[in-house]
């Protein structure tokens, strides 16, 4: 199956912009309708991702390999568990349980996502090809790779971006 490149993946000077804290202008209306034709991917006009300022290639050693680093950052349940009653019916999904989404960050905490942005948050089915839990072993072995300096940040951000579900292999880890 063939997907559609990510929006993001085409913008990684703005990435760069975003990562090293400069201002980065973009709209701030959330698209009233999600489309679902882009599974396992949120849909890139909904969720583009977006980054955490803090967290650059220079603070790696001070953010995001600092073991329990992304629970200071994690934003409360009472907040994503409200963005996902809303995001789900964005989405149409048919089947409205909360319990069977993860309101995931596209580009997770552990590759420097920025925590609290609905742009990086979307309702990920616990079902179907690709599920939440597939996507946070990758999370998982990308970060380790960042953290031994065996892909850089960016890279890593751009992989997952571009489609978590090749991340891996694109960047030679899988």
């Amino acid at each position: 199956m063939s997907r559609i490149p990510h929006p993001l993946v085409t913008t990684l000077s703005t990435l760069a912009l975003a990562a090293a804290g400069l201002g980065v202008t973009t709209g701030t209306a959330h698209a009233q309708s999600c489309s679902q034709a882009y599974l396992p991917l949120p849909d890139p006009a909904c969720q583009p991702g977006a980054l955490n300022p803090d967290v650059t290639q220079a603070t790696i050693g001070s953010t995001i390999c600092v073991s329990g680093w992304t629970a200071t950052v994690r934003p409360p349940t009472s907040y994503t568990n409200a963005l996902k009653k809303k995001q789900i019916v964005e989405y149409g999904y048919s089947d409205t349980s909360t319990s069977d989404y993860e309101e995931d960050h596209f580009v997770p905490l552990e590759l420097g996502g920025a925590p609290r942005s609905e742009q990086n948050l979307w309702p990920e089915p616990h079902y179907g090809n690709g599920t939440s839990a597939d996507k946070d072993v990758v999370e998982n072995k990308l970060k380790k790779a960042v953290c031994a300096g065996k892909a850089s940040l960016s890279a890593a951000q751009n992989a997952i971006i571009t489609d978590w579900t090749t991340a891996l292999s694109s960047l030679g880890l899988g």
